[in-house]
Order: structure tokens, then C-alpha cells, then sequence
């Protein structure tokens, strides 16, 4: 299966879920040349939000990874604000209700910014953000990524 970022974006935004995009995309999006295979999505955890949220997990036919049955995500597995690593027919998509040190989307929606593409206009964690969160990870995977975009990030500033 070949992941679909695209539509897993626009049916996100068809649902009017809110979210923040975070990770390997945000990263790609801030300027970054890196690889990813899923889509972070940091999601507001409240009531009307699953709601929404639930309704386009339920049109991307959306199932947890890695287990031998399928399971399907409910309300109350997002309102309860942990990490879903799901697989839909779009691709990886996990769903987290919160990253680093217990950071929620109300905590960083100041440290993201909206972008306009042609799939509509979404949130997207800032690239400083995105450095501060991978540095302060334990992660090999993240203290990887972090040289990378530290560089972009000073490139940038650099240009700017």
C-alpha cells in the first residue's frame, strides 16, 4: 500500500477534526529532506473532536497496526488522549494526544502555524518546536533526525 498523506488530510479537514501535523511531515512540510512512512497527527482531545475525528477515521476504513484482528478505533479510545498507531487505506496514520512531556494540542496550537495547499489549510508544528521536541526526546530515531533539522533550522534563519 502506498501511504496517501493527501487524502488522509483532506478527509481530516472534510471532518473539520482539529489537529496538528507533527513528526517526519511536519518536518518535510518546514523544509526538511527527510523520509517518513506515516502521518503524526497531534489531536485536540475533547468531546466534540472525537466525534469528528471518529467519523473520518471511520472513512479511511481506519484499523490498529500490528495486530492479528481488526480492531477499529472508538470515541472513547481517543478521548482517552493516549497514542493510536493506526493503518487506514491511506496509509499510517497515528493519531496522539500528546507528544514529548505530556504536550496536548492546546499547549502547542501557539507553536504551530497554519499552511495552505491545495488539500486546504491545516496546522503544522513550527520547525523551532519541532528541534525543541527531538532534542528533549530519548529516542535514537529522534537524535537522528535532530543534526538534520537543526541545520535547516539555521539555514533558514540564515536566509531570512
Amino acid at each position: 500500500m502506498h501511504p496517501s498523506f493527501r487524502e488522509i488530510l483532506e478527509l481530516l479537514n472534510k471532518h473539520r477534526v482539529e489537529y496538528i501535523v507533527v513528526g517526519g511531515v511536519a518536518a518535510v512540510i518546514r523544509g526538511a529532506p527527510v523520509t517518513t512512512f506515516d502521518l503524526d497527527a497531534l489531536v485536540r482531545v475533547s468531546d466534540d473532536n472525537a466525534k469528528r475525528l471518529s467519523r473520518a477515521l471511520d472513512e479511511l476504513d481506519a484499523r490498529y497496526r500490528e495486530h492479528p484482528s481488526v480492531i477499529r478505533p472508538t470515541k472513547e479510545d481517543i478521548l482517552a488522549g493516549k497514542h493510536l498507531l493506526l493503518l487506514t487505506r491511506a496509509g499510517p496514520l497515528d493519531v496522539l494526544g500528546f507528544i514529548g512531556d505530556e504536550d496536548r494540542y492546546e499547549d502547542l496550537f501557539d507553536r504551530s502555524s497554519e499552511v495552505e495547499m491545495t488539500i486546504g489549510t491545516f496546522r503544522v508544528l513550527d520547525l523551532e518546536e519541532l528541534v525543541r521536541q527531538k532534542r528533549a526526546s530519548d529516542r535514537a530515531k529522534d537524535r537522528a533526525m535532530l543534526e538534520l533539522l537543526e541545520e535547516v533550522l539555521r539555514m533558514q534563519k540564515k536566509d531570512s
